[in-house]
C-alpha cells in the first residue's frame, strides 16, 4: 500500500512497507536472511528424518468446542447477526462513497483498502471464513431468492468445474492493480466504480451459479477462506471443533486457478515491497515520461505481472521436479502444493501491514464518525486519537515482522512435506521435496530482501 494512500491521516511516515528499510531498525537484513533460510533448512531436515507418515486429517482431528460456544456459532440467530453486520458496514461505506466528499480524508478509502483488504486477513487467520459470513453480495442473494421462492444454492446453470478459481484470482488481481498501479487510486470516482463493478458482477453470477459461484469466484471469499485454513476453528456436522491450523490448512481445495490465486497475493505483495525501493524508484522517476507516454507506469504494469506469474513459475517447477505416482499428472502437482503457500502469505501480509493495519485501521473508525465531513459525530469516536504504541517500539516491531515471515515459511514446509509423504511414491518422499525446498528458500531470502528494501 503506498505510504501516500491517506495522506494527512498520518502525523509522519509509519513502517507501512513489511520491515521498512534496512538502515531504519534494529535488525541487519543479512542477519535475518541468513536466519530465516537457516530455519528454513533445518525444519526441512528435521521433518525428513522425523516423520515419515500423513500426520493430518481433517475428517479425524479436531476436538469439540465447548458446548455454548458451539451453539451459538451454529444457531441461526448468529448467521442472520453475521449478514446484518455485513451489510450494515457495507450500506455504511456506501453511504460515504455517494455522498461523502472527494477527499482523501473520506473514511471510504480506509474502509476499502484498510478494514476490508487487510482487516479481512487479520479476522479470517483468528476466527475462520469471515467474508462467507459476512458476504452483503451473499445476503442480497438470499433476499432475492427467499422473495422469488427458490433455492440460493442452486443458479440457473452450474457453475463449471474448470472455471475454478479463475475468476477470483483476476478480481484479486484487478484489486491489486487498482490499488498499486493505477494512477488514480485515491480518487472517489474510479474507487467507486470499481466496487459497483465488483458487487454487479457478484450479484449476476450469484443468479447464474447460486452460492457455488461465491465459494469459487468472489475474490474477497476466496481470499479469507484460504486465510481462514489457518484458523483454530473448522465446523463439521454442524458442531464447531477446535482443530490444528495444520489439519485445516490440508483441507485446501486444489481447485482449478488455486496456484493463480496464490501467485496474484504473494506477488502483488512482493511487488508492493518493491516498488518503494531505492532502485525502482529512481527508475520510475528516471523514466517517468518520454514524450507524450508514461513508462514508469507500464513499468508497474509489466513488474507486477512479473512478480505474479513468477511465484506462479516458480511454484509449478518446484512441485512439479519430483517423480509421480502411476495415473497421477505431472501438471497437477502445482495446484495440490498451492496450500503450503498460503502460511507464506499469512506472514507477509502481518510483515508488510499490521502497523499499517494498527494504526491507519484507528484513524479509519475515527474519520468514519463524520463520512460527510458536516462535523458530525455518528459514531462517537471522533474525539479519539490513533494509538502509534506499535510505532514506538521498532525492535519489537521488526522482531515480530521477521518472525511472521520465518514462522510463515516454516508452517509452509510443514504443509507441503505432509502433502508430499501423502501423495508422492515412496522413493520420492525426500528427493521429490527438494524442489519445493529450493522455492521455499527463494521466496524466503527475496522476500525479506524485498522487505528491507522498501
Amino acid at each position: 500500500m503506498p505510504t501516500t494512500l491517506l495522506p494527512g491521516l498520518l502525523p509522519g511516515p509509519l513502517p507501512m512497507h513489511g520491515i521498512g528499510g534496512a538502515k531504519d531498525l534494529p535488525i541487519s537484513p543479512e542477519l535475518a536472511i541468513s536466519g530465516a533460510v537457516a530455519a528454513l533448512t533445518i525444519s526441512f531436515i528435521v521433518l525428513a528424518l522425523a516423520w515419515r507418515t500423513p500426520r493430518y486429517d481433517a475428517a479425524t482431528d479436531g476436538r469439540p468446542a465447548p458446548a455454548a460456544l458451539s451453539t451459538l456459532v451454529t444457531s441461526a440467530g448468529w448467521s442472520v447477526a453475521m449478514r446484518v453486520l455485513g451489510l450494515v458496514v457495507f450500506g455504511y461505506a456506501a453511504f460515504a462513497a455517494v455522498l461523502g466528499e472527494d477527499l482523501l480524508t473520506n473514511p471510504f478509502f480506509g474502509m476499502f483498502y484498510v478494514w476490508l483488504w487487510v482487516g479481512l486477513v487479520f479476522f479470517s487467520a483468528v476466527l475462520g471464513p469471515v467474508w462467507k459470513a459476512i458476504s452483503p453480495a451473499r445476503t442480497i442473494n438470499l433476499a432475492f431468492a427467499r422473495i422469488s421462492g427458490s433455492d440460493p444454492d442452486e443458479g440457473l446453470f452450474r457453475y463449471p468445474a474448470w472455471l475454478g478459481h479463475w475468476p477470483a484470482a483476476l478480481g484479486l488481481y484487478a484489486f491489486v492493480w487498482l490499488e498499486l498501479v493505477y494512477p488514480y487510486s485515491t480518487e472517489l470516482g474510479p474507487v467507486r466504480l470499481w466496487c459497483a463493478a465488483y458487487v454487479a458482477v457478484m450479484l449476476l453470477g450469484g443468479a447464474l451459479f447460486g452460492n457455488d459461484f461465491y465459494e469459487n469466484a468472489d475474490p474477497f471469499e476466496v481470499y479469507s477462506t484460504l486465510i481462514g485454513k489457518l484458523s483454530p476453528w473448522t465446523v463439521r456436522e454442524g458442531r464447531l471443533l477446535v482443530i490444528s491450523p495444520l489439519a485445516n490448512l490440508n483441507t485446501v481445495v486444489p481447485r482449478a486457478g488455486l496456484v493463480g490465486v496464490v501467485a496474484v497475493l504473494f506477488g502483488s505483495t512482493a511487488f508492493d515491497s518493491f516498488k518503494d525501493s531505492a532502485p525502482w524508484v529512481r527508475f520510475v522517476q528516471t523514466n517517468s515520461f518520454i514524450g507524450e507516454h508514461d513508462l514508469g507506469l507500464v513499468a508497474d504494469n509489466l513488474a507486477l505481472v512479473t512478480f505474479c506469474v513468477g511465484v506462479a513459475v516458480i511454484l509449478s517447477v518446484g512441485s512439479m521436479l519430483t517423480g509421480v505416482a502411476p495415473g497421477q499428472s505431472r501438471l497437477g502437482l502445482p495446484r495440490q502444493f498451492a496450500h503450503s503457500v498460503v502460511p507464506i502469505i499469512l506472514g507477509y501480509i502481518v510483515a508488510h501491514y499490521l502497523s499499517y493495519w494498527f494504526e491507519v485501521g484507528q484513524d479509519t473508525l475515527i474519520k468514519a464518525s463524520d463520512p460527510l465531513t458536516t462535523g458530525a459525530d455518528y459514531l462517537g469516536t471522533g474525539d479519539w486519537s490513533v494509538n502509534y504504541w506499535l510505532s514506538y517500539h521498532p525492535t519489537l516491531l521488526a522482531n515480530i515482522k521477521v518472525l511472521a515471515v520465518v514462522l510463515g515459511h516454516v508452517v509452509g514446509v510443514v504443509a507441503a512435506h505432509d502433502r508430499a509423504i501423502r501423495l508422492l511414491p515412496p522413493r520420492h518422499h525426500l528427493t521429490g521435496q527438494l524442489g519445493m525446498l529450493v522455492a521455499m528458500v527463494f521466496f524466503t531470502a527475496g522476500g525479506l530482501y524485498l522487505l528491507f528494501a522498501a
